[in-house]
């Protein structure tokens, strides 16, 4: 009898998520009409600085990840200061899937509508993925579900809130820095209002997703059964 970890299933899941959600902001800022909300803040830094739009993910996530136990107080888990790692993950593969892309560049508005609303799902499916196995979260999100913790509020409507927050602060600082718009765009727009719902329909349609969220109620240790050649033999 094989013997596979319940948490270590979980925890495969949540990478999975964490790389969906890399390759989802990538689609989404290669389509050209803006990137998604949660990275507008450090895509507009990055047109103007030298650093990558990883590289300004990862220091944005920082700043994440130090006001969650400041809002959860005695509800935070010391075990998401493992969300350090996940930021190292996240933001790495945001630049290794901007390379990834590199190949594409949508040359009129209805590709560029295409990918944009592939790379929303794509983001919405990610999260999903991501927050199902509650184990950690990536930084962002688990900005957003402290905030939905806090206030009683569903994770995907919290969701948008936040995103159409980071879009004014993306606005802010591109009037600031190119007077006028740069980085953002009708793209932006639709990510800060559709990713959200994506997430919600994902969680309430797809039993995939309440699978992986079912892990965290099954037994620590699942016993995987080995098939004896014997066995094989009499069902042949």
């Amino acid at each position: 009898m094989g013997k596979v970890t319940n948490k270590t299933v979980r925890y495969l899941f949540f990478v999975i998520g964490v790389m969906i959600n890399s390759f989802g902001v990538a689609l989404i800022t290669k389509a050209a009409l803006g990137t998604s909300p949660i990275s507008s803040v450090p895509y507009v830094l990055s047109l103007k600085f030298t650093p990558t739009l990883g590289e300004f993910t990862f220091v944005m996530n920082l700043a994440f990840i130090a006001l969650q136990p400041i809002l959860l107080r005695r509800d935070y888990k010391p075990i998401q200061l493992l969300q350090v790692f996940v930021n190292l993950l996240f933001s790495w593969f945001i630049d290794v899937s901007m390379n990834l892309l590199g190949w594409f560049e949508p040359q009129n508005i209805v590709v560029e509508l295409i990918a944009l609303l592939l790379g929303c799902a794509v983001l919405g499916f990610g999260i999903s993925v991501e927050v199902a196995p509650d184990v950690l979260r990536v930084p962002g999100e688990g900005l957003v579900g402290a905030l939905a913790q806090v206030t009683k509020i569903r994770f995907g409507s919290v969701k948008v809130a936040f995103d159409v927050t980071l879009v004014a602060i993306s606005l802010t600082l591109s009037l600031i820095f190119f007077h006028g718009l740069n980085g953002l765009g009708l793209g932006t727009v639709i990510s800060a209002l559709i990713v959200g719902r994506f997430v919600n329909l994902f969680n309430a349609r797809l039993p995939l997703i309440a699978r992986i969220a079912g892990l965290a109620q099954m037994p620590e240790t699942v016993q995987m059964p080995v098939r004896s050649a014997a066995a094989d033999q009499k069902a042949s």
